[in-house]
């Protein structure tokens, strides 16, 4: 008999519950006669821990995540918790640390059905497909001291070996089984780390010699992603250039509303999630758009069950509602979260 594998389920805030009942509708309906059998384990998280028990990040919560085959996370955060001591971010930070989640990978697709709701030109989006791979639990975000006076205030960027030698192994790695083609984004003109991440990209050129290499500076990079994103193909950043630079690909697909992410650490479960965040306008209004976290939903299907028939099922669905225009607002669409859902669920159910 076939074990059931365990989802720790983290439904978010705002629109986060909303977009989770999307994705778990479609994991239903996409797994639905198949061999792979789950089990859903829902924990607090977020704004609704520090609600329910004062802490965006319950030890509750990071046991249970320790435990599991896959972590689903939705949108978190919000004005709601604005003046709280401790902001519903500051469990998504944690959760990295605690489950050492030094990586996180953001792939950019532009589908045919994708292209005219791009904002780039057809000709210069045809062919996009790469994925960022940033750096996720040291620089800027982490280093320390930090401190914040009336007068002055100081952030730390700190980066060891061991920290960037690992994103680069994940990179490098990827590219193999992709297009060989890794791009190095750093800021060595200036930043000391920088000039660190360029020696160890340097290096590991050298122990990959069937992956093609080039460097950019991040403000270079910038543009290029948009003048021509179809030339890359794994992308390896330092964590914030990272978090800026994969929000602005998001964008090349038409909507921030579609894009998924993997996060994945040395052991233990890879934690998944939309890039977007809670959306508290248009919270309750039943119009948040419900791809991100399908398309989630099907990056974990193949990345930690190597379930990839399933992948297809769901990638299918979402090529089809937007190709058909079954979409919301964001994308152009009139349609609500429940519509597009059902849509892609009885896509789904026809091709079973």
């Amino acid at each position: 008999m076939t074990s059931k594998k365990k989802i720790v389920v983290l439904p978010g805030d705002y629109i986060g519950p909303e977009i989770m009942a999307a994705g778990l509708a479609v994991l239903a309906a996409a797994t639905q006669g198949t061999d792979f059998k789950y089990e859903l384990i829902e924990c607090r998280f977020g704004g609704a821990g520090i609600d329910q028990v004062g802490q965006p990040l319950p030890e509750e919560t990071i046991r249970t995540a320790q435990q599991a085959d896959a972590i689903l996370l939705s949108a978190i955060g919000g004005p709601k918790w604005d003046q709280a001591p401790i902001r519903p971010e500051a469990g998504l930070l944690s959760i990295r640390s605690a489950l050492n989640l030094f990586a996180n990978i953001r792939p950019t697709q532009v589908s045919s059905a994708q292209i005219e709701r791009s904002p780039l030109k057809a000709e210069n989006i045809t062919g996009t497909d790469f994925v960022i791979v940033r750096e996720l639990t040291s620089g800027a975000y982490f280093g320390k001291p930090r401190r914040l006076d009336h007068d002055e205030a100081v952030d730390t960027m700190y980066y060891s070996r061991t920290e960037i030698e690992r994103v680069m192994s994940v990179g490098f790695q990827m590219a193999q089984k992709r297009k060989q083609h890794v791009t190095v984004v750093d800021k060595s003109n200036v930043l000391a780390t920088s000039k660190l991440w360029r020696q160890i990209g340097k290096e590991f050129s050298e122990r990959y010699p069937d992956v093609q290499v080039d460097y950019r500076y991040v403000d270079a990079m910038s543009m290029a992603i948009i003048a021509q994103p179809a030339q890359f193909d794994v992308v390896i950043t330092p964590n914030l250039f990272g978090d800026i630079l994969s929000d602005e690909a998001a964008q090349i697909t038409g909507s921030i509303g579609q894009i998924q992410s993997m996060s994945i650490g040395a052991n233990g479960p890879n934690l998944y999630e939309p890039i977007h965040g809670s959306a508290p306008d248009i919270a309750g209004k039943g119009i948040a758009n419900p791809l991100s976290m399908v398309n989630t939903v099907a990056m974990m299907m193949t990345q930690s069950f190597n379930e990839n028939q399933i992948t297809t099922k769901i990638q299918a669905a979402v090529d089809y509602v937007i190709a058909h225009k079954i979409v919301t607002p964001d994308m152009g669409g009139d349609q609500t979260t429940a519509s597009v859902t059902k849509a892609l669920v009885d896509f789904i159910r026809e091709e079973n």
